[in-house]
């Protein structure tokens, strides 16, 4: 009997390492129906965009994509094969009815909490369109299958979903719905498996991924703690967080673990007291630095990240100029920063005071100007120093091989191939805008985890 051959599964992701480790389990999902993935959607059977609806004109986006995607299917059919094509994730779970009315050749619309249903979906496909952006009753983490393969020596592994804050600006808690945290013994069971399948390096996923809580009341440092003792992991990261959400024992695990990298991104937004009350952040600047302070007494090493909006409604110069303080205060290795735009239903759509785009525009550049100086500074001053890596893969040019340093640092290291996946010390020799340059530090420097 003639095996079939598999069939070609493109999938587009968008923004955020949640949607990159939900594309990954779409893929798996999957499998079993024969898909495979392939690097190019031209001629695939079935493409899916991934999409995020966190940036500026994310709608748009999606439609310039389907354009093109248009054409392979037309193609397709003109020699008598079928595409599914689909739009998930965030963007389809808020204008999902907007997309199929505007897109008639979307095959299936759906959001970032149903996809556990895909084979459902896919099979209803074949004979009529599919649109499902309900919030799913049951957990779709307990219907997912197990991880299929290697997940590659650093991969990440998703915690916590939604949120429950309502920030003014976000449509986080609107298209991954409230806050839910996986049980502990089934992220143990899968960061095992990670472990056997040769990943070193594990960062766990969560909006709000510091609001992790087990069915005992466990928290995302209890959740540390057990997964250090894990054989073979040598690297724990964990991202993003919200700074109302820190707590006693993650403190402790950052002081405790050395393998929790001294690393946190923990995104502020705006340094005015003002602008984080009408953002509905329930935070000030005051308590967001003395996190900081708390997490460097305890391991002096440690360096942040942050994001911010900056010509949020009703920012003066005045709040402005404190967001500035701020940074000038904590030297971030590294930052995002965005110029603010309505989502469409949040409350700050409707609020008064709207920056005018000149001044956001000039606002946005001193910041990032001071942004990028602290992230060049950051990294110059690793130059010289020996870090442990998990290379994960190739380099830039021929020789080197990839990895991401304890401070989440691109860096391209000359080593040998024989290195790849494993845990090495490597020295900083050079220092770029947003990668380092490094070497193998010694003969022999294969670490055991």
């Amino acid at each position: 009997m003639t095996t079939p051959a598999p069939k070609k599964l493109y999938i587009k992701t968008w923004g955020c390492q949640m949607n990159e480790y939900d594309s990954r389990r779409m893929a798996d999902v999957l499998a079993p129906l024969g898909y495979k993935p392939v690097e190019e959607a031209d001629d695939a059977d079935m493409v899916i965009l991934n999409t995020c609806h966190i940036r500026e004109k994310a709608t748009d986006k999606v439609f310039s994509d389907l354009g093109r995607i248009r054409d392979n299917k037309m193609e397709k059919a003109a020699r008598g094969e079928k595409m599914i094509v689909a739009v998930a994730g965030c963007v389809a779970q808020a204008e999902g009815e907007f997309i199929a009315k505007r897109a008639p050749y979307v095959d299936m619309v759906f959001g970032p909490q149903t996809y556990h249903l895909l084979p459902e979906m896919v099979v209803k496909a074949t004979g009529q369109r599919v649109i499902n952006t309900e919030f799913a009753t049951e957990n779709k983490f307990d219907t997912l299958p197990a991880e299929s393969g290697n997940t590659g020596p650093a991969a990440h592994l998703s915690i916590q979903e939604g949120c429950d804050k309502f920030c003014t600006f976000c449509v986080v808690p609107y298209t991954r719905g409230a806050e839910f945290s996986r049980p502990l013994a089934a992220i143990i069971e899968e960061a095992k498996r990670m472990a056997g399948g040769g990943t070193k390096d594990i960062t766990l996923l969560g909006q709000n991924v510091n609001a992790w809580h087990g069915e005992n009341g466990e928290t995302l440092g209890d959740l540390l703690y057990a997964l250090h003792d894990i054989d073979g992991i040598a690297q724990l990261r964990y991202m993003t967080s919200h700074p109302r959400d820190m707590h006693d024992r993650l403190y402790d695990a950052h002081r405790d673990l050395p393998k929790v990298m001294p690393y946190v991104h923990l995104p502020i937004q705006s340094g005015s007291d003002a602008i984080l009350k009408a953002m509905n952040r329930k935070h000030t600047a005051a308590d967001y630095m003395e996190i900081i302070t708390r997490l460097k007494k305890g391991r002096p090493d440690i360096a942040f990240s942050s994001d911010f909006i900056v010509g949020f409604p009703g920012e003066s110069d005045s709040h402005f100029e404190e967001t500035m303080a701020l940074v000038g205060q904590v030297e971030f290795a590294s930052s995002f920063s965005f110029k603010y735009s309505a989502r469409p239903g949040t409350p700050a759509a409707s609020m008064q005071g709207l920056v005018r785009d000149e001044v956001a525009s000039e606002r946005l550049a001193r910041l990032q100007e001071l942004l990028r100086k602290q992230a060049q500074d950051f990294n110059s001053a690793c130059v010289g120093k020996t870090m442990d890596v998990v290379f994960s893969g190739t380099g830039s040019k021929d020789g080197q091989l990839y990895a991401r340093t304890p401070y989440n640092q691109a860096i391209h290291v000359e080593a040998p191939a024989r290195l790849f996946g494993q845990l090495a010390r490597v020295e900083v020799t050079g220092a770029h805008a947003n990668a380092l340059t490094g070497r193998v530090a010694t003969a022999e420097t294969v670490l055991a985890a």
